[in-house]
């Protein structure tokens, strides 16, 4: 038993005088030691960083929230505004294209022509307008304007034309009122009222046109029947 003390004691000893006389490998143990705690300490670190806890919102949430803010913001009269504008657009649209084709007089085919230019033009920009508000406009025409185009595609030569041109004066003395009420507005959306303002003259032009038949060559009294 005392034989074997003594030897754990040398040992002791030995080990002790090498630390001493041998620095450098007390130190690479101390070394070793700190590497191993900073690579335990990494690999945490590395785990906490891939958890996903402070990820980035995905692109298409965040610009649905975006689009949705921007349609809050604007008032009531705005957003019936955009809707409006945009089916009696459609209406008078979808009305001049089948007057392309249907109708058997050169003016009325030259007034159809003017409508598609111009109202194919502002319903573009009225578009881009709604999207950057936030809004969706319908992508169809309202169903009171497809039952009369429905049922004008029955009809063929002047009657046609008498029709048609019937409609555009009812159409447009209701879109132009629309647009002059918004243009009037006060504190709504700048943007939709500046569009309001900048195509109010244009659409005052297509009603003047019918009411006084000064494109089409047909007199006043035939528009004004229905």
């Amino acid at each position: 038993m005392n034989q074997l003390k003594t030897l754990a004691t040398t040992l002791a000893l030995t080990a002790s005088t090498i630390a001493f006389m041998h620095p450098a490998f007390a130190q690479q143990g101390s070394a070793a030691t700190s590497a191993s705690g900073a690579t335990g300490s990494s690999s945490s670190s590395g785990v906490t960083g891939t958890s996903g806890t402070s990820g980035t919102p995905n692109s298409a949430n965040a610009s649905s929230a975006a689009a949705g803010g921007k349609s809050a913001a604007l008032n009531s009269a705005d957003k019936t505004f955009l809707m409006e504008a945009a089916k009696g657009g459609m209406a008078e649209l979808a009305m001049s294209q089948m007057a392309q084709q249907k109708s058997s007089g050169d003016a009325a085919k030259q007034f159809a022509a003017r409508m598609i230019e111009d109202h194919t033009k502002a319903n573009d920009e009225l578009k881009q307008l709604a999207s950057s508000k936030g809004v969706t406009l319908p992508t169809a025409a309202p169903d009171a304007a497809m039952a009369k185009a429905k049922k004008m595609q029955g009809m063929s030569g002047a009657a046609f034309d008498k029709r048609y041109m019937s409609e555009m004066l009812s159409d447009h003395k209701k879109v132009v009122a629309l647009f002059e009420k918004q243009a009037r507005s006060r504190g709504g959306d700048a943007d939709i009222n500046a569009f309001a303002v900048k195509t109010l003259p244009t659409l005052k032009e297509h009603l003047q046109m019918v009411q006084g038949g000064k494109h089409t060559g047909m007199g006043t009294g035939m528009v004004m029947k229905n």
